[in-house]
């Protein structure tokens, strides 16, 4: 796992490290080198610009070149990370957090990397740190020999910012929980079933003192938790609900985040096709960002009530798994008829949502890979927020995006909610029309949220997994995505 540091050095040409990694900008005068590299030029008798010129570097952002110091520098590998066009004013954070993370992906396998990018601020030091610690996540257990992947072991960040290094803290801290959720969004099912989630929440979760209780199948049929129990009864691994809760003494408010936790999601008796159904241990995603989020919580000692809910669940079709047309009772005490079994995310998440109001949250949010009809609308990197309160919906979208993680908030259309009418339960679980999925599926999420609570819905079904090649500091595979955002919305809350 990669350490970080901080020092306050500004001295790059004799900096002791395996590789030194230095911003470039570019403009009608050509590339120039950003803060942070000061004397660099100098030592390398004035033929930096000259050489990356050479070898076609423009300076666009996340463009990347690795240039040998032949002795100039104590470094004996100059990388040049692009940054675009120079900032007319502050260098925005998330610029840099996609610097580093390109930069350290790109020096996998070296020991020490030096960060000698723009941090004349504790925000733009923690944004490095966090940016470096996340590229140079690599997820390698399942790898033999040749095939492991080993990452940057030691990362300096070169800043001597008032108070970088409490953000540089932080950003380990976030990274360390981000790193721990991609891991299991990364296991395959089969090291990863909703009881073995349990287990591993449960244990890490004490370790870093939160209160754990861990309902079982049993529990779960006694207590009423009826969409659980129906989306994981066609599985030989039962179902789980996990609550996670943190306080701290001096709180004012309590935050609740519900997690969709389908170790699997097979879509039961609908079954999915192959090609939609080879990264469904994913579908998790939700509950893993839950998780991460509260561990990090409980290390940064928020002033803050949070409580956090796993929906765990697999769902396979089986002579035991629901059928559509079934009917259960929710949690909440409404009647559910179950249209389509592969709608199955709302059907834990319902039953979580109803939960956490017993909670006396000032707010719930819960976190899904909930709908195809999300990556339709806003892409595979956005994810969609909805919220029964306007400013509630829109303190979450710039939540994320101060975390650098992108969201866009979307309405829950009233028209929408007739179609979800049942002839015989109280509401259906799937609209008859395949148009605004994403929008039905919070309108029916909305229906289950205690009177008088506000609440919010992020659905990340694209955001949570990237199936295509890696870029800043997002590998392939599992993002963690939300997981900053979780812990954004903590701190804001926290007095």
């Amino acid at each position: 796992m990669t350490t970080v540091r901080l020092n306050p050095s500004d001295n790059v040409v004799s900096f002791d490290t395996d590789a030194l990694v230095v911003g470039i900008h570019t403009g009608p005068e050509g590339l120039r080198a950003a803060p942070g590299a000061e004397g660099l030029d100098e030592a390398l008798g004035g033929r930096l610009a000259a050489t990356l010129d050479a070898v076609g570097v423009k300076g666009k952002p996340g463009e990347i070149a690795k240039v040998p110091t032949f002795g100039a520098l104590t470094a004996p590998l100059l990388v040049v990370v692009g940054l675009g066009d120079a900032p007319g004013g502050d260098y925005d954070p998330e610029t840099l957090r996609r610097a580093a993370g390109v930069a350290t992906r790109a020096l996998a396998g070296t020991a020490r990397v030096a960060l000698a990018l723009p941090a004349a601020s504790a925000e733009q030091a923690g944004a490095l740190a966090l940016g470096g610690l996340l590229g140079a996540y690599s997820f390698t257990k399942y790898r033999t020999g040749e095939q492991q992947v080993v990452p940057v072991s030691e990362l300096t960040v070169l800043s001597g910012a008032d108070g970088a290094e409490a953000a540089v803290e932080r950003a380990s801290t976030v990274a360390a929980s981000v790193s721990l959720v991609r891991d299991l969004v990364n296991t395959p099912p089969s090291d990863l079933w909703p009881s073995r989630f349990a287990e591993i929440a449960e244990q890490t979760g004490t370790e870093v003192g939160l209160s754990v209780e861990v309902l079982d199948e049993t529990a779960l049929k006694e207590g009423g938790y009826g969409g659980i129990v129906a989306v994981g009864q066609g599985s030989v691994n039962p179902p789980r609900l996990v609550r996670l809760a943190y306080s701290h003494p001096e709180a004012a408010k309590t935050v609740a985040f519900v997690g969709k936790g389908i170790t699997f999601d097979s879509g039961g008796l609908s079954l999915k096709p192959t090609t939609s159904m080879d990264w469904m241990k994913s579908d998790m995603g939700g509950a893993g960002a839950v998780f991460g989020a509260l561990v990090a919580i409980a290390r940064l000692g928020l002033k803050v009530n949070a409580v956090g809910y796993l929906c765990l669940a697999e769902n396979m079709p089986s002579g035991t798994a629901q059928r559509p047309s079934d009917v259960f009772t929710s949690f909440a005490g409404k009647t559910v008829e179950v249209l389509d079994t592969d709608a199955e995310g709302r059907l834990v998440l319902i039953d979580g949502i109803a939960r956490a109001g017993q909670d006396d949250p000032d707010l719930i949010v819960d976190i899904a890979t909930l709908t195809g009809a999300q990556i339709v609308a806003l892409g595979w990197r956005t994810a969609g927020v909805m919220a029964n309160d306007d400013a509630l919906r829109e303190e979450v979208v710039a939540v994320a995006g101060e975390q650098g993680e992108a969201a866009w908030g979307m309405p829950l259309p009233e028209e929408l909610r007739k179609g979800l009418d049942s002839p015989v339960a109280d509401i259906a679980n799937l609209h008859p029309e395949r148009f605004g999925g994403m929008l039905t599926a919070g309108i029916f999420l909305r229906e289950f949220v205690p009177d008088g609570v506000k609440w919010a819905h992020i659905d990340m079904a694209g955001p949570a997994f990237n199936k295509g090649e890696p870029h800043g500091y997002t590998p392939k595979g599992g993002t963690g995505a939300i997981t900053r955002t979780l812990v954004g919305i903590a701190e804001r809350y926290a007095g």
